[in-house]
């Protein structure tokens, strides 16, 4: 299972680096995990979590992992848990490790997955010259992928009512 390059790894960890707003966005979710994670009763794991802004947002009374493979101490792999957070994370896979990602998403959740996807470019570049986001799809694109990888989609915010961002609760 390859869920990213060593090159991509590489190229995302300098963007890290290079940028304060990069890895930021998961306080942006913390209202839609709370009700996901029945008000912090459930583990979260925080999968693609950057620089850890949805664990600060939620507080110390919510239990969160935060993994991203990208960054030094926070690379370990993680173990399943009730609760799968992938917020503005799966339109920056390479399109090659998709499949694995949704895989490895899959083996990781055992209850619940919140995933939020940007559909537009990103306003980072990474130092190679390509955008940020690699997979620009729409909100119908993002649950046939889920499905394929064995998910049962619940729940998904349409497109039409921020044209920035989706996002899908499955099972």
């Amino acid at each position: 299972m390859a869920t990213i390059t060593e090159e991509y790894k590489r190229l995302n960890a300098e963007l890290h680096e290079r940028s304060e707003r990069y890895g930021t966005s998961g306080a942006a979710t913390r209202n839609e995990v709370r009700q996901v994670s029945d008000w912090g009763r459930k583990r979260i794991l925080d999968y693609g979590c950057g620089k850890c802004t949805l664990s600060k947002a939620l507080g110390p009374a919510y239990q969160v992992t935060n993994y991203d493979p990208c960054i030094k101490g926070l690379d370990t792999a993680p173990e399943p848990h009730p609760v799968v957070v992938c917020g503005d994370v799966l339109e920056h896979v390479e399109p090659e490790c998709l499949a694995d990602v949704l895989a490895d998403l899959r083996r990781l959740t055992t209850d619940c997955i919140f995933a939020r996807m940007a559909l537009t470019p990103s306003t980072q570049t990474l130092s190679d010259g390509r955008n940020a986001h690699l997979i620009l799809e729409s909100p119908e694109w993002w649950v046939e992928q889920f499905t394929k990888a064995g998910f049962v989609v619940e729940q998904v915010k349409p497109a039409e009512r921020t044209k920035h961002t989706t996002w899908l609760v499955a099972h």
